[in-house]
């Protein structure tokens, strides 16, 4: 479901060239991309989502080659396939929280189906957020927010999550619930956490570090 062998990638003629290691994941498998500020962890996780394209090595995920897509194909590919939670939400603020997650289906399809509306009913229900489906961004709180932005990767039901910084944060209490409420949510999806936070490699055992020596 992702592979990433002999990927390097540097940003202009002069930058440091970065080189990442190699690693796998399955469908279904839950996955901790680990490493500090330096390691080049933003870059590897715009290179995975199709944001960047790779000078050299092999980078596959839910069958998409993308060193060799298309602008057109990626977007494509990232609207059908793919599922990020951010670090921070990136919310259109004159709009409701309910019409933030409908808004990638009107852009796609010109409208939003029924199943989707009564899916995405049920999943702010199940996050705890329904009674927040009509304020605006900056009327939640940053954990609603989160919560939301959750609710926003997984409603079309992507193959492949990645979660930038989900915990950084948050104490110990409130890491562990969103932590929970990612695995849960993203069942039947191959999840991959890009993070700092040392705790949650008690969580995820398929762990990749990322060295500065790497970026």
């Amino acid at each position: 479901m992702v592979q990433v062998q002999g990927v390097q990638f540097q940003y202009g003629e002069e930058g440091p060239r970065m080189t990442f290691p190699d690693f796998s994941c399955q469908p279904g498998d839950r996955m901790l991309l680990l490493g500090q500020s330096g390691t080049g962890k933003t870059t590897l996780l715009h290179l995975l989502c199709g944001m960047l394209k790779a000078q050299a090595g092999t980078l596959n995920v839910a069958g998409q080659e993308l060193r060799t897509a298309s602008d057109r194909e990626l977007d494509t590919w990232r609207g059908q396939a793919l599922g990020v939670v951010f670090q921070r939400a990136h919310f259109v603020q004159s709009l409701t929280i309910q019409e933030n997650l409908a808004l990638p289906h009107q852009l796609t399809q010109g409208r939003v189906p029924a199943e989707v509306l009564d899916r995405m009913d049920s999943m702010l229900d199940r996050l705890g957020i329904a009674h927040r489906a009509e304020a605006r961004p900056h009327e939640l709180s940053m954990g609603e927010q989160q919560r939301a932005s959750i609710a926003r990767a997984l409603l079309h039901k992507p193959q492949v999550v990645f979660a930038d910084e989900p915990t950084s944060a948050l104490d110990d209490h409130n890491a562990s619930a969103v932590m929970d409420i990612l695995d849960r949510e993203a069942a039947e999806a191959t999840l991959v956490v890009v993070t700092h936070d040392q705790r949650l490699k008690d969580r995820y055992p398929h762990c990749v570090t990322l060295n500065p020596t790497q970026a």
